[in-house]
């Protein structure tokens, strides 16, 4: 059950319940009488069933075909028309219905004829009494009904428009979500594709010499495929598969620098049962490959996660060897610019990423919290 049919759900049960008891109100009023004044009534039934149809298409028509669509000339019109008309063919049925009693006709007693017998005269045939509206003339009772109306029109309107508001709002928070899951699988999916290009060139040149090397490789990479065509996408991932993946990657970088680089991976030895987005770390990893590494110099990448007060630190470490104006334009690019926007998206604010360098080394650090 979605949030939008809750609504309207709780909408049509408060308004059922508001006009239930609206409507048991002239009955309960005649509960202490010795008999009921049927007539009387039915007669203030249809009075409020006249303000409940004021309600019905205001709220059901009204409201959603002009109000809704800022025709607010048109709402204003149609509403004081439908007022008008329902009040006053509300009088005119009701005097048609249930028409004015006969008042008591003037009686002569006679000279003589005390008054306490004419006070306990029988009334003629088809005398009633005649029924109160609480209201001393009939301009007073057109006038509350009027601004009895204008209350239920405003009441109305402002829950209705409450509701679609929420409706509405509900709404672009599930394209909001879709559209940050789509966002979300294009930035997962920008693993830099000459990482495969170079993986497979390497894989290669390791056949002619060390095929079991190779092999490895071949499977490390498809597993690292397998990774990112299935796992990616149920949203979240275990850090177990997300470490396994990481581990996966730097084997791989291995074979492209293998004499000149030190790799230091570390990682809790319990890994705990969690879900985090995937490729999170990847592309802090590739960047610390990617300007950490020389071929001429020896280098080094450090990498650490841990798991510390309901938040996962993530600690990334490289050599530099390029003055810092140069390592500005190359890691203030694309890359960091997406590693930053995928943050946003995941965590808004509740999330740390510190970047720093020094003269021979460059320094990530980031941290996010976990369910």
């Amino acid at each position: 059950m979605n949030k939008s049919f809750k609504i309207e759900v709780i909408e049509i049960l408060l308004f059922g319940v508001i006009w239930m008891g609206i409507f048991s109100i002239p009955f309960f009023n005649q509960w202490g009488y010795s008999s009921f004044d049927w007539e009387m009534l039915f007669s203030e039934w249809l009075r409020i069933f006249g303000f409940f149809l004021i309600f019905l298409v205001n709220i059901a028509f009204l409201v959603p075909k002009y109000l809704i669509q800022q025709k607010y000339k048109s709402y204003l019109i149609y509403a004081i028309v439908l007022i008008v008309c329902t009040i006053g063919s509300g009088f005119i049925l009701n005097a048609l219905l249930f028409p004015t009693p006969l008042s008591m006709p003037p009686m002569s007693l006679g000279s003589g004829m005390p008054m306490e017998l004419g006070s306990n005269m029988p009334a003629p045939i088809g005398f009633k009494p005649e029924r109160k509206t609480g209201y001393d003339s009939l301009s007073l009772q057109i006038i509350a009904d009027f601004v009895i109306s204008l209350l239920i029109v405003g009441t109305s309107t402002s829950f209705k428009v409450i509701g679609q508001w929420l409706i509405a709002d509900d709404r672009r928070k599930d394209l909001e979500k879709e559209r940050l899951t789509s966002e979300l699988a294009l930035l997962r999916h920008q693993v830099s594709p000459h990482f495969f290009m170079n993986t497979l060139n390497n894989i290669h040149s390791l056949i002619d010499f060390n095929s079991e090397d190779a092999k490895d490789a071949v499977i490390r990479l498809s597993t690292m495929m397998r990774y990112l065509l299935y796992e990616t996408a149920h949203g979240n991932t275990s850090l177990i598969k997300e470490i396994g993946f990481i581990e996966s990657y730097i084997s791989l970088m291995k074979l492209r620098y293998s004499e000149h680089i030190s790799v230091t991976l570390e990682v809790p030895k319990e890994i705990p049962d969690i879900l985090i987005p995937p490729m999170l770390f990847i592309s802090l990893l590739e960047n610390a490959f990617k300007h950490g590494v020389s071929y001429q110099y020896d280098s080094f990448v450090f990498f650490k996660l841990e798991v510390e007060n309901n938040r996962l630190n993530c600690t990334i470490k490289n050599s530099k060897h390029y003055k810092s104006t140069d390592m500005d334009n190359r890691y203030s690019g694309i890359g960091l610019t997406n590693i930053k926007k995928s943050l946003e998206l995941l965590f808004g604010k509740n999330y740390q990423l510190e970047i720093s360098e020094t003269k021979t080394k460059f320094n990530v650090y980031l941290s996010i919290p976990i369910e």
